[in-house]
């Protein structure tokens, strides 16, 4: 496997690890659910990592903005299919917006 498809596969595994970070966070209800907040700081350590190894390949700049960015529009499509949130067109358009400033990003 060549470095640039490794480094690829972890920043994927950092990005669904931190998602089901952030997806647990729900699903503790605060902290009250002990399953989901353990899960919570299992998550995000394995993202943490992943994304370090990530970062030995890669500029800080376009990795954290890629990272935040598909994580958040990850959880915004996890957040109307299972959370019952509305998404409306306002909402739609700034998750464009992140993907062209992540695009900028790399292109910049």
């Amino acid at each position: 496997m060549t470095y640039s498809v490794l480094t690829g596969l972890y920043m994927l595994l950092a990005i669904l690890f931190e998602v089901a970070g952030i997806t647990s966070m729900k699903l503790s209800d605060g902290f009250n659910h002990f399953a989901p907040s353990i899960c919570i700081f299992v998550f995000y350590s394995f993202s943490f990592v992943f994304l370090a190894l990530t970062l030995k390949r890669l500029e800080l700049g376009f990795v954290y903005a890629v990272w935040a960015g598909v994580g958040t529009s990850l959880i915004a499509v996890i957040g109307v299919v299972f959370f019952h949130e509305p998404m409306t067109l306002l909402k739609i358009v700034y998750l464009g917006m992140i993907i062209i400033g992540i695009m900028g990003l790399k292109t910049g």
